[in-house]
């Protein structure tokens, strides 16, 4: 099979996938073509776009396009050349849905049930194509920790309003009124544009009298040991698909803790997720007051859940699959 795949947003969940597929078909990767010229330069890039992805699709049995954004919304009002799978992540269902041709695309990767609903209920004519493929981590790269309960509490995203990193600095204020001996861990950069954001966390710290207590890491190059200084991981959004970095932290050997976004269920336990900060500061409390042996029986049995659900090795291997039925179907059509 030759297959080609699209991607222009960030690589992060795709580099065992990638490897898997590449191993397996002959693959290439599709480049895109920009000129600066004086004039009418959106123009001929919007041109030489089109033009280059359709000749992409025509070379290829296959194209996966990583993200369901501007390429698959550009590709789906072409000329069908090809078999089309993506996989929607989150931020398209908001962004870039509306814009494609659905019916051009044959398969459809969700990475949630919850958002397997939402898009149904939107497209409800393409419910058929759907599959739920969850996130997933390596479990080679993020490995058991062995650190001692210590009181470190941490999160790990970019800086930006919708992961509620302000109200989780406030739950913390709260909780260390009951426990002087926590400490928070803020990693993750700035977001282009939202440079407000981040400020405003650094006053907040500073107005609250918690510079001692709070400690922010910037961007953080090496997840995989950074987990390894964290008791309790916590994800506060209010809206993710299936959101990678609390898979990564409890492989890594955290426990973990979450706001109920929808489909956070799918992750955790009820018993790990919380609505209010007051929930929070309960479940928090609650866990270090908790003996060693049963702090690990905890996060041994998360672990687990990420092991039997989130393990890329098993992922990757699903994706595969959907991509060569979707080749083997039009190859049968296009032999008929």
């Amino acid at each position: 099979m030759k297959l080609g795949i699209a991607i222009q947003e960030t690589w992060d969940f795709l580099h065992e996938i990638y490897a898997d597929l590449k191993a397996q078909h002959q693959t290439s990767l599709f480049e895109r073509r920009t000129f600066e010229l004086p004039v009418f330069t959106a123009r001929l890039n919007n041109h030489f776009l089109r033009q280059d992805l359709q000749a992409f699709m025509q070379a290829n049995d296959v194209v996966f396009f990583e993200w369901a954004s501007e390429l698959l919304a550009l590709a789906s009002h072409l000329p069908k050349t090809c078999g089309i799978v993506t996989r929607l992540h989150r931020y398209e269902m908001y962004q870039w849905a509306d814009q494609i041709n659905w019916e051009a695309v044959d398969r459809i990767i969700l990475v949630s049930e919850a958002k397997r609903r939402e898009f149904a209920s939107r497209f409800p004519a393409q419910a058929g194509k759907i599959s739920v493929i969850s996130e997933a981590v390596s479990l080679d790269r993020f490995t058991l920790g062995n650190k001692p309960f210590s009181g470190d509490i941490g999160t790990l995203c970019h800086l930006r309003p919708r992961k509620r990193v302000y109200e989780l600095i406030l739950a913390f204020y709260e909780l260390s009124q009951f426990r002087d001996d926590l400490h928070l861990h803020i990693g993750g950069g700035e977001v282009s544009g939202l440079g407000e954001y981040p400020q405003a966390l650094r006053v907040l710290v500073e107005n609250l009298g918690l510079q001692e207590k709070i400690s922010f890491h910037g961007h953080i190059s090496n997840p995989q040991d950074w987990y390894h200084t964290i008791d309790v991981f916590i994800s506060n959004s209010y809206s993710e698909g299936l959101q990678v970095s609390p898979i990564e932290a409890i492989a890594s050997g955290c426990y973990c803790l979450s706001h109920f976004w929808d489909g956070a269920d799918e992750l955790l336990p009820r018993e790990n997720l919380y609505y209010s900060e007051r929930e929070l500061t309960q479940k928090l409390l609650e866990y270090c007051e908790t003996s060693e042996a049963e702090k690990e029986q905890r996060k041994t049995a998360l672990r687990t859940r990420v092991i039997d659900n989130f393990d890329v090795d098993k992922t990757k291997i699903q994706i595969r699959q959907l991509i060569e039925a979707v080749a083997a179907a039009r190859h049968e059509t296009l032999r008929d």
